[in-house]
């Protein structure tokens, strides 16, 4: 005769229904295979014993074809916690289970999670800002991943020769945006802060940097451009090189860049928007409630991580996924960090 499982703890049940969002005794039903629970809250909560690590009761464990890897950097940019959250409600409610795994500085290595995921037999994985978006790291990791056909989705780095599925942030047309309303508020001296140059969106943004500041007079556009780290103290760094430079307006290559241009512009004595116009990247939350409240370029990260799941899904399912780079549009939100350049107020 077997043995019963072991009653869960108060702790875990606590733990459970705080991240599937019920009822602690909701949670209890889901474990006991009791009946009356909605299958999406049934789901909700088998979800976050996989998520949160616990051992799922053996009457409720499936076969390891259900996990879907999402691989991430490090979770203190508030955009991959964004894309993360998104990821996992759509496979969840496909009825996947997600197995997250981030990146942090001196932790594990992308490759010893992949290992780690491909030893679990996940069905497919959804790479977001990963190696294949550093132009210096090998992409046959990727291609061997292809070799052995499982379906993978890479996000915010296209790489050449590759046979998957790209979804990206339009770099190009992002810097177009931003640039293009600090031109039409009189600004000509425009900085740019962004991180290492070997990440293909960052070569990106320089290059619609450089275009959308070409035809300005007297004006050399890679003087303007300083590149750190993706860090508030990154931005910060940047910012004294490019004030220092005369610029009137910096647009930075993220949010979390745009807290440092803040920063380093409170150090300086200077003003936002009335001395120094800022203009950040990806309106990850809370830029609203920052003081001043930040103008940036939006990312439509609901909608690219909508996608991101929908092609390894569809290719789990072994329908005919085309395999190219989808770009998304960027949106300009207009709040109180810019303003006209102040030789050009009356």
């Amino acid at each position: 005769m077997t043995a019963p499982a072991d009653p869960p703890t108060r702790g875990r049940l606590a733990d459970l229904a705080a991240y599937a969002g019920v009822s602690e005794a909701t949670v209890s039903r889901v474990l006991n295979d009791k009946p009356g629970v909605a299958a999406k809250t049934r789901q909700g909560v088998l979800t976050a014993l996989d998520v949160l690590g616990y051992e799922r009761p053996s009457k409720l464990r499936r076969s390891s074809a259900g996990l879907i890897g999402l691989v991430a950097p490090e979770l203190t940019n508030p955009v991959f916690p964004m894309f993360a959250q998104v990821i996992e409600t759509r496979l969840a409610g496909a009825g996947y289970t997600p197995v997250l795994c981030t990146q942090t500085p001196g932790g594990v290595h992308e490759d010893e999670y992949v290992q780690m995921l491909l030893a679990r037999g996940v069905s497919g994985i959804v790479f977001v800002s990963g190696l294949h978006a550093d132009t210096r790291a090998s992409t046959e990791r990727y291609t061997g991943l292809r070799d052995r056909g499982l379906p993978i989705a890479l996000v915010n780095g296209y790489r050449e020769g590759i046979d998957a599925t790209f979804v990206s942030h339009d770099d190009l047309a992002s810097m177009r945006v931003a640039v293009r309303h600090l031109r039409d508020l009189g600004h000509s001296r425009i900085g740019f802060a962004t991180g290492p140059r070997r990440y293909v969106p960052v070569q990106r943004r320089i290059a619609g940097f450089r275009e959308a500041m070409a035809d300005v007079p007297g004006v050399d556009p890679d003087e303007l451009v300083s590149t750190t780290m993706f860090s508030v103290e990154g931005g910060a760094a940047a910012t004294r090189q490019l004030v220092e430079a005369g610029a009137t307006a910096v647009v930075a290559g993220s949010d979390v860049m745009a807290l440092g241009v803040l920063r380093a512009a409170h150090h300086l004595g200077l003003r936002v928007p009335a001395d120094l116009s800022v203009v950040g990247g990806d309106d990850v939350p809370f830029m609203s409630f920052i003081d001043p409240p930040l103008t940036t370029v939006r990312m439509d990260v609901a909608a690219m991580a909508e996608a991101a799941v929908t092609a390894v899904l569809e290719e789990v399912a072994g329908e005919r996924v085309e395999h190219r780079e989808y770009l998304f549009a960027p949106e300009l939100i207009l709040r109180r960090s810019t303003a006209p350049v102040p030789a050009a107020r009356p």
